[in-house]
């Protein structure tokens, strides 16, 4: 068995962080719509999120921002002249539009791809699969920098599998990790992977988008090479859906052997268990801690975000600890269940809460904002080295937030070709200090 670490590549928020109200089941991002927002701190605290974990011991690694405004987008939907022009055109006819091209909404690096470590996999490899995010139209034009990102920092392909998205067509609807958790003894030995879905193929419903297909998660357990055995798919409840868990994670996440879960994630919990645990036989023992709806109750779950929370083997504690946004700590029901939790002797023994508001004001919690990559040590040193983060890394990306980013955009700051240029520079310069330059 080889040696193996989780790490935690953060998305690091973008310049042109906003809020535009744009993702249809999202209740937090819906409701802050138009608000002015403040990228230089969203992308302050995203750091100092990611500095906690590093001053704990943990690996911490980044994810750069896509660019912004996307003007790819903008030019394919008609626009042309210089750039100047077509952010001024946009402006005037489509500024729905335009909002979608400056969306930095790939911070939340739990979309950004689905993992697989190469202890699953047949092939050896660590897989990853950039998610096509197919649902929403500000967020489907990710996926081809998010493949150049991840190709630029899993190069070897001796020892990473980096594959492109699914096909962009609602059959193969794929969000990533936030519908996919893996579960295991110990990060380095064979884990049990577990896909979430919304939906069949073809499969019409009504209310809010259920965003992930089987069809998806299917095709992505075969391009990693998983076993079948080892493998659960299982169906996120509507009820769930419906009340604005949008995505699998605002209402479960997981780590190691314990699953932390709402009663109202899956459509048919005691069938999701009972697949893992038969899954799991001869690994591990599933610890299951499903929080009942009579303690708290789903719309307090979903805005508190206590499942968009990094579940965490902590250097030096015996238990687990659950990084939790403030909010969690702030909504009644939340907190009471946490206190009591920690109390108890179940695998979760910590909870230590965090500032992202800026994110949870667009819908997104810390889990939100990482992506998971379980690494052998050797993979970890044939990837590229500038995306992992220490202390001085940290307070050089903070120096170029501070100098860089404005701490207030409001919706009428979109039209300004000069915040263009700026949220360009701003990019070019964080892409330097990573080592990154090939993706400008």
């Amino acid at each position: 068995m080889s040696k193996a670490r989780e790490v935690n590549f953060d998305g690091l928020i973008g310049p042109s962080h906003n809020y535009g109200g744009m993702s249809e089941g999202n209740l937090a991002s819906a409701s802050n719509a138009g608000d002015v927002s403040n990228p230089r701190e969203a992308a302050l605290q995203g750091l100092e999120k990611m500095r906690l974990l590093v001053k704990a011991g943990l690996t911490q690694a980044i994810l750069p921002p896509l660019p912004r405004p996307n003007f790819d987008l903008l030019v394919s939907a008609g626009f042309g002249g210089s750039d100047a022009d077509i952010i001024e055109k946009a402006a005037k006819t489509a500024p729905q539009l335009l909002k979608a091209a400056y969306s930095a909404s790939s911070m939340w690096a739990a979309n950004a791809a689905t993992v697989s470590p190469s202890a699953d996999a047949a092939d050896g490899r660590l897989h990853l699969t950039a998610a096509n995010l197919s649902t929403m139209l500000h967020r489907s034009t990710e996926h081809p920098d998010t493949t150049a990102s991840l190709a630029a920092i899993f190069e070897d392909e001796s020892r990473f599998a980096v594959h492109g998205a699914l096909p962009c067509h609602a059959d193969f609807a794929d969000e990533g990790a936030a519908n996919h958790v893996r579960l295991c003894a110990e990060h380095g030995g064979p884990g049990v992977e577990l896909f979430v879905f919304g939906r069949e193929a073809g499969e019409s419903l009504i209310g809010f988008p259920a965003r992930q297909t089987k069809l998806a998660s299917e095709s992505i357990a075969r391009a990693h090479r998983l076993k079948d055995n080892r493998t659960v798919l299982s169906r996120q409840a509507r009820a769930a859906i419906d009340a604005g868990a949008f995505h699998n994670d605002v209402v479960c996440v997981g780590a190691l052997d314990t699953l932390f879960f709402h009663e109202l994630a899956f459509e048919d919990t005691t069938g999701t268990l009972t697949q893992i645990r038969k899954a799991a036989d001869g690994l591990f023992e599933l610890k299951p801690v499903m929080v009942a709806e009579a303690e708290v109750p789903i719309g307090d779950a979903i805005r508190s975000y206590l499942f968009n929370s990094q579940l965490l083997q902590w250097p030096g504690e015996d238990r687990l600890v659950l990084l939790a946004p403030i909010e969690t700590q702030e909504t009644n029901s939340t907190r009471t269940f946490c206190e009591r939790m920690v109390s108890g002797n179940g695998p979760i023994g910590r909870v230590q809460y965090v500032d992202v508001r800026q994110s949870m004001r667009n819908g997104g919690g810390p889990a939100c904002l990482r992506l998971r990559v379980v690494m052998t040590d050797e993979e970890i040193a044939a990837a590229h080295q500038g995306v992992f983060l220490d202390d001085d890394r940290i307070d050089a990306l903070q120096d170029i937030v501070r100098r860089t980013y404005r701490d207030r955009v409001a919706p009428a700051d979109l039209a300004d070709p000069q915040f263009a240029s700026e949220c360009q520079i701003a990019r070019e310069a964080l892409l330097e200090a990573l080592g990154l330059t090939g993706l400008v």
